[in-house]
């Protein structure tokens, strides 16, 4: 085994809608996550759930105006263990989960994920090709000690037009197509959404990988300042840009202090 997020992606026809879909399915202000004794944050542990069931309490869809197909998520058991399975033709939406993290305190972020192939069009630098069989994005609170008078000035505004503020960032952790795997890029509709390639290509196709990623040093890298708290996450698997056909596993999703091992 390996060890190694629709992000907030403003398509040309949805602009802010899609960023306020997310902050309202996700939330801000939210309370602590609630940890256990040996510094674990449960993000989804879908493998306490039952085949067919709802899944963890928290999580709930995520979807977008203009985008009539939705992607299918459900519960089944794959190999002995409840994932989730994600199923797209065409379509886009999401699952999302908010809790409130200190990166400081929790940095890493694990999960496990498979997908049967990846996208003939995907392209992780082109509006067209912003679609990937699997990916995690994490958002982070608004904070307006961040932003200069003109910036506070414009999220003002949006907040009183939409009754939310966006978010000022957020981080997709992505299964490509044709990056190489460490390729760091903005989003293509949207610079505030950076692109974090984790795996690309077919090597691990229809294998279980499992992943750790410190987010407390990707934001730094990516924003080039230190993290507010992180409001939320969400799953996603989307084919909406190039109307193809993606299938896609997601196993337990962990904040913790150390990378955890979740095979």
């Amino acid at each position: 085994m390996q060890h190694t997020m629709r992000g907030i992606a403003f398509h040309p026809s949805l602009r802010w809608s899609v960023v306020l879909g997310i902050v309202c399915a996700i939330g801000l202000g939210l309370a602590r996550a609630e940890f256990d004794p040996h510094g674990i944050i449960d993000v989804g542990r879908f493998s306490a759930a039952r085949p067919g069931g709802t899944l963890p309490d928290g999580w709930k869809p995520l979807t977008f105006r203009k985008i009539e197909r939705y992607t299918v998520y459900r519960l089944i058991e794959d190999d002995g263990t409840v994932v989730v399975e994600a199923v797209s033709d065409g379509g886009a939406s999401g699952m999302t989960r908010e809790l409130s993290v200190n990166l400081k305190e929790h940095p890493y972020l694990s999960w496990r994920w498979k997908v049967t192939g990846v996208l003939r069009g995907g392209d992780v630098t082109r509006k067209e090709g912003d679609d990937y069989p699997a990916r995690i994005y994490v958002t982070f609170e608004y904070d307006s000690s961040r932003l200069g008078l003109l910036e506070r000035a414009k999220y003002e505004a949006i907040r009183l037009l939409y009754g939310q503020y966006p978010p000022l960032g957020a981080i997709n952790y992505i299964w490509g197509s044709n990056a190489d795997v460490n390729t760091v890029v903005p989003n293509p509709h949207a610079e505030q959404a950076m692109m974090f390639v984790v795996e690309s290509g077919t090597q691990y196709v229809n294998r279980w990988v499992s992943e750790s990623r410190n987010v407390y040093e990707d934001y730094k890298q990516a924003f080039h300042h230190e993290p507010p708290l992180v409001s939320g996450v969400a799953i996603m698997t989307d084919t909406d840009n190039t109307q193809e056909s993606a299938v896609a596993y997601y196993g337990d999703i962990v904040f913790s202090k150390g990378p955890v091992d979740l095979d």
